[in-house]
């Protein structure tokens, strides 16, 4: 054989293993969306929680069940081999987007809004929205 003939060989094997990788990324990497989703459902409860059970318990309640939420999903991100490129901006900018959103119910709800089901039924939905919305983002990719 030619030295041609090896190098189209070499350059279809390659382009196999290429698109064999991407299909495995593609699967791997779909781990994100169910992430995200049980991030923004979580939140919601915590928001709900906090927001409309009596103060101390509502907090206790609230924080305590975020806590177990959040070490459940670190184990099991960490258990993931795959994360597509730019997995950490996009997942910064959920937590980013996610804790702007937390204050901006928290804060104003805590001080005027105690215990009103108008401000923290709307309010959770609101704080859901980044983990259900990039979990959307990412099944389409």
């Amino acid at each position: 054989m030619t030295e041609q003939a090896y190098g189209a060989e070499d350059a279809a094997a390659a382009l196999a293993r290429a698109r064999e990788l991407s299909s495995t990324v593609r699967e791997g990497a779909k781990w994100y969306v169910r992430y995200q989703v049980i991030y923004g459902c979580a939140a919601a409860v915590v928001v709900l929680a906090i927001g409309l059970l009596g103060h101390p318990y509502g907090v206790a309640i609230g924080v305590g069940f975020w806590g177990v939420v959040i070490a459940g999903l670190s184990v099991y991100s960490a258990r993931q081999h795959v994360a597509r490129r730019g997995f950490g901006r996009r997942h910064a900018g959920m937590i980013i987007a996610w804790g702007l959103l937390y204050a901006a119910v928290l804060v104003p709800g805590s001080i005027w809004f105690q215990g009103a089901v108008a401000w923290w039924l709307p309010g959770a939905l609101v704080v859901a929205l980044p983990g259900l919305i990039g979990g959307y983002l990412e099944a389409r990719r």
